[in-house]
């Protein structure tokens, strides 16, 4: 089995001695980007799969379009998101017990955070089954939100494998099996593309074809992984199904929650933006402009989301191993890869500011619009080069909760009345609403910088082992 070699702090200082920063930088950003990497690539071609779907609806008609787009950004994008934070308690857990050796500890944590899981998405069904009345209830068209209620019943199986698929990808992610992740995501986008043209295309199935299709495509993807799980591709980790996975749940659920709160609360932050551009003057023009300046930013944000993972990973296995110095160092060589990253981008947006519109739309009013907002895109990237990785150093030194309260003020009690003052008081309209925002992010973003560099790395590797003990299987395997 490959494995993370893990630097001891007398490694870690020898490492030093020998190579200097500058050696020691070059092998933590080998062992970062080979989780970065294929992350990337996997959340690409998971994206990329919601898009292929649209494309083929949008020549079915408008209507049919917008029904698509409201069922998986607000119905499924929803609950993808409130799973998708639940399962990085995956991150922490697994990551300190690969760290510290007890590989037999991942294949419990697999199992309860199935269970915890697939309890929560039989909780959230109600979500899927009273979706058109809910979507009338916020104002959306009554024919819009009929069409997006019947989707969402048909995306009842693809919010089933959620459950699943998440703590799959976080267990083999946390073990190095990082291309697994991404070569199984690949061929599932390339069947996807075969299955959705002909569903929609030569079968002529129309909406219920593109949601069969999106559904069979997510459950290969998540029955891929689980047969390479379970057919011998991770010996070590994967010791078969024990009712060990029943034990200690209330605890797995605390972080779970701890977890879904946290990144639910980041998640939906600038999707509130867009709904609360929809009240304003002008609101077609606005809510056009900003959807162009968020699907870019939600393309780039790939990039970070990806650092997201690899940092939480990199944090938790060294916090794991009894090495704070190496979790501290690892988190910074993240911060300073994905800074530079964003910077570029930032030059890019700095540069094509009036330009890049035109790639979305021909309308001359709306480009205007986007140039005008286009340099709160630029530093909302720049944050975002930031943002996400200091919560996968959350993440990894399971700080999930406090991280939530922090989300809650810093968004919620700051970003948004902000937004709205500047934005409705101010009469600064777009521009002050979503500069408001960043205000946001920018207090969130400096209070986690501060609880990282102030944090004692060497009681966070302590607390790491505390957590471990008390959650410890008998240790069986060694990292090989």
């Amino acid at each position: 089995m490959s494995s993370v070699a893990l630097l001891s702090s007398f490694a870690a200082d020898e490492a030093v001695a020998a190579f200097g920063i500058a050696g020691r930088a070059w092998e933590e950003s080998k062992k970062l980007w080979t989780i970065v990497g294929p992350a990337m690539v996997t959340r690409l071609a998971m994206n990329a799969m919601i898009v292929v779907t649209q494309a083929f609806v949008g020549h079915l008609g408008d209507l049919q379009l917008a029904s698509m787009t409201i069922a998986t950004t607000v119905i499924v994008g929803f609950n993808f998101g409130l799973l998708l934070g639940m399962a990085s308690a995956m991150e922490t857990l697994c990551g300190q017990a690969y760290g510290a050796k007890r590989l037999p500890m991942l294949g419990v944590y697999l199992q309860r955070s199935w269970l915890i899981l697939s309890l929560c998405a039989l909780l959230l069904l109600p979500m899927y089954a009273f979706a058109a009345p809910f979507l009338v209830l916020i104002g959306q068209p009554t024919d819009l939100a009929t069409g997006a209620g019947r989707l969402s019943l048909l995306f009842i199986p693809v919010h089933f494998s959620f459950a699943l698929l998440l703590p799959q990808q976080r267990f083999l992610q946390c073990q190095g099996k990082n291309l697994v992740n991404a070569a199984i995501s690949v061929a599932a986008l390339l069947l996807h593309l075969l299955l959705t043209w002909l569903f929609v295309t030569v079968l002529q199935l129309g909406l219920d074809g593109a949601a069969i299709a999106l559904n069979v495509s997510w459950w290969l993807t998540t029955l891929g992984q689980f047969c390479y799980i379970v057919g011998g591709g991770c010996p070590l980790s994967w010791e078969g199904f024990t009712k060990e996975a029943f034990f200690g749940l209330p605890d797995f659920l605390k972080l779970s929650a701890s977890s879904g709160v946290m990144l639910c609360l980041e998640n939906w932050y600038y999707k509130i933006l867009v709904l609360l551009a929809g009240y304003m003057k002008n609101a077609k023009i606005a809510v056009d402009a900003l959807s162009i300046c968020m699907n870019l930013n939600s393309w780039e944000i790939m990039i970070p989301m990806a650092f997201f993972a690899g940092t939480g990973v990199r944090v938790a296995t060294e916090l794991g191993a009894g090495n704070g110095k190496g979790a501290r160092f690892a988190a910074a060589v993240s911060v300073a890869t994905s800074t530079v990253i964003g910077l570029f981008f930032w030059l890019l947006i700095m540069i094509f500011h009036d330009k890049y519109a035109y790639i979305f739309t021909s309308s001359e009013e709306i480009a205007k619009a986007v140039d005008r907002i286009s340099i709160l895109l630029a530093f909302t990237v720049l944050l975002n080069s930031v943002q996400p990785i200091l919560s996968g150093v959350a993440v990894g030194s399971g700080w999930q909760a406090l991280v939530a309260y922090v989300n809650i003020g810093s968004y919620y009690i700051i970003g948004v009345p902000l937004g709205i003052l500047l934005g409705w008081i101010t009469n600064l309209g777009i521009w002050g609403l979503w500069a408001g925002m960043i205000g946001g992010t920018a207090v969130q973003t400096f209070i986690l910088v501060l609880k990282t560099v102030r944090c004692d790395w060497d009681k966070e590797a302590s607390n790491a082992n505390v957590r471990i003990q008390k959650w410890a299987k008998p240790a069986g395997s060694e990292v090989r």
